[in-house]
């Protein structure tokens, strides 16, 4: 038993040794790749490993930075703990012959990308139709939105019931087709400067080209139910308050396939929708404020640093994380759920989304992770895997460079690279 005790005290020394003698050389190899002396923008690294519970590198690590969609990591893990497997497509209840409809924020509905067809089913098989419009609490943009981005694709409005991703389609051919086609009088072919009128559902198109274009729509309640009449084929009335009634909820698409599209495509949309849909299983008010404060006082109040979160995609320079927030985050999934089915759930380095063009593993991936970008600012977190078969975690934040973003990429790459072969 001595024996037996000594060898494996031997070994763990031999292992915890090496791991030193690792974590100096990645040190230097940090303050090498990112000359903190030097450097004229504000960058913060902290590097887990979530097997020993040790941090293998930090710097800077405690500190606030605009985390761009870096958020959707907070939205993710939001959404894992507040969803079910299927997300809830709409609250309803039956009396009579009129069946009593809310929207629930889910992104799904009539969206060209994910067919999903349940809540479309339910409502066409309805006799009678009354829609609540009134159970959302808060602006169409977030706090913190450039104003000048409401006519383009990454800034859909966000509501109660979302219709066609929010956005209308428009595709060349002979003759502009639209979709959904109730916008085909709406469009006038001349350059404006803007794809779309401040104030107006007017839609100005100079020339497609090749492209397709997705152009966000005003969501005020006359354009929903009109949408919902002309798609539906039947007559629906809108209807606040509702009668009393018990309501129950309408299951929908994956929660999983949802997260997918808006971890590796970085889609704001779903981001903004999974925070209010998070918000309908709490409360009958949707607010992706009323989520975010649940997450914070009940999942999250062990952060050491607590953020200034204020929207589900990162779009608001509000935002203020730290990357050992991010990182626990990041290591609270890794512990709470399924391996496999969380990194499924990433843009894989080399392979898709995002980072279908940086971090190639060569041949195995090693990166799994989220971006967050916006002017002058640029973050990557996720999952490392390192030759050694371990697992790291790490977030990486970079702010306020005037350099190529592509130069903040490859120190990024070489210094992860590094990791992987080294640690």
């Amino acid at each position: 038993m001595d024996n037996y005790k000594t060898s494996y005290l031997l070994i763990l020394f031999l292992l915890l040794l090496g791991a030193c003698v690792s974590t100096k050389k990645i040190h230097k190899k940090v303050n090498k790749t990112f000359h903190f002396s030097s450097d004229n923008h504000f960058t913060g690294i902290m590097v887990y490993d979530p097997e020993l519970k040790d941090t293998i590198v930090q710097y800077n690590s405690s500190k606030y930075f605009t985390p761009a969609s870096n958020v959707k990591i907070f939205t993710l893990y939001t959404a894992l703990k507040l969803l079910a497997d299927e997300v809830p497509a709409l609250k309803y209840f039956i009396s009579n012959d009129t069946t009593y409809i809310e929207g629930t924020g889910d992104p799904s509905f009539l969206h060209p990308k994910f067919k999903d067809s349940t809540a479309y089913n339910f409502i066409k098989a309805s006799k009678y139709i009354a829609l609540n419009l009134d159970n959302f609490y808060e602006e169409t943009f977030g706090p913190g939105w450039a104003w000048e981005d409401y006519d383009f694709s990454f800034a859909p409005e966000r509501n109660a019931l979302p219709l066609y991703g929010n956005v209308i389609c428009l595709t060349n051919n002979e003759d502009a087709r639209v979709y959904p086609k109730y916008f085909e009088t709406n469009i006038e072919f001349n350059s404006k400067g803007r794809y779309r009128d401040r104030n107006e559902n007017k839609f100005y198109i100079d020339s497609l080209g090749k492209d397709t274009l997705y152009i966000p729509y005003i969501t005020k309640d006359s354009v929903i139910l009109a949408l919902l009449k002309d798609e539906l084929k039947k007559e629906i009335i809108l209807k606040s308050p509702f009668p009393k009634g018990t309501k129950k909820t309408l299951l929908g698409m994956s929660r999983d396939s949802l997260a997918k599209e808006m971890m590796q495509q970085s889609d704001n949309f779903i981001a903004e929708q999974f925070l209010i849909l998070g918000s309908s299983t709490i409360s009958d008010s949707l607010s992706s404020k009323k989520t975010i404060d649940y997450m914070l006082e009940n999942y999250l109040m062990d952060l050491n640093q607590m953020p200034r979160w204020v929207d589900g995609s990162g779009l608001s320079r509000y935002n203020l994380f730290s990357p050992a927030s991010i990182v626990h985050v990041l290591n609270a999934m890794y512990s709470e759920y399924p391996k496999e089915r969380l990194l499924n759930i990433f843009a894989v380095g080399g392979e898709s989304g995002t980072i279908k063009e940086w971090y190639n593993g060569n041949p195995t991936p090693y990166i799994y992770a989220k971006t967050g970008t916006l002017g002058n600012n640029h973050c990557l977190s996720g999952y490392l895997k390192t030759d050694s078969g371990k697992t790291l975690i790490f977030s990486i934040m970079n702010n306020h460079f005037k350099q190529p973003v592509s130069e903040i990429k490859l120190r990024m790459q070489e210094l992860l690279a590094y990791i992987k072969v080294n640690y």
